[in-house]
């Protein structure tokens, strides 16, 4: 599975284990660059359900506040909450670069971390999800949105239509004239 840009995913103040390892596992199955969590209880990290291991596999990031919260330069923050203003996931164009940010269970993000995203989306369902669930459902429409995957067909007797191969063109001199 291949897509463009990059992103990693996290949890502000997360409590249970049991959704760090589900969320982080999911992500490393989704191929996040990165995952991490900021303000979490201290036993996240023995989290049982991440039976892949993503910690071995992947970066894995604890910081103790969101002063600590270091992201790579030119990263785009994404506030995953339920607010009036956040954008319906479906509608939401993924930045290249991004770090998915959700908050604790029972809870919202906190003021503090709302100020610091530039985009809020939102998942449009009824209420909200276990943090694990979002997270994948975040994850997937990012691989759709960036992913090259067959044009889905227009209707469900239809077949996908694939995407072309590559072709890899000549080299081209950029300082040349003729460059165009």
């Amino acid at each position: 599975m291949s897509s463009r840009g990059y992103f990693g995913i996290g949890i502000e103040g997360v409590s249970k284990p049991m959704n760090a390892g589900n969320l982080f596992r999911t992500a490393h199955a989704f191929g996040a660059s990165f995952v991490f969590t900021v303000g979490a209880e201290p036993s996240v990290r023995r989290a049982r359900s991440d039976t892949s291991v993503a910690p071995k596999s992947i970066p894995w990031y604890d910081f103790d506040s969101i002063e600590d919260m270091k992201l790579p330069r030119l990263c785009k923050i994404v506030g995953v909450e339920l607010l009036d203003e956040a954008e319906d996931l479906p509608s939401f164009f993924h930045p290249l670069s991004a770090a998915y940010i959700l908050g604790r269970e029972r809870g919202s993000l906190s003021p503090a971390m709302q100020e610091k995203c530039d985009y809020f989306i939102k998942i449009p369902t009824n209420f909200c999800l276990n943090v694990a669930t979002a997270g994948a459902i975040v994850m997937y429409d990012r691989i759709v949105t960036h992913g090259r995957f067959a044009e889905r067909p227009t209707g469900e007797l239809g077949k996908a239509v694939p995407q072309p191969a590559h072709v890899q063109g000549k080299p081209r001199n950029r300082t040349s004239r003729d460059f165009g």
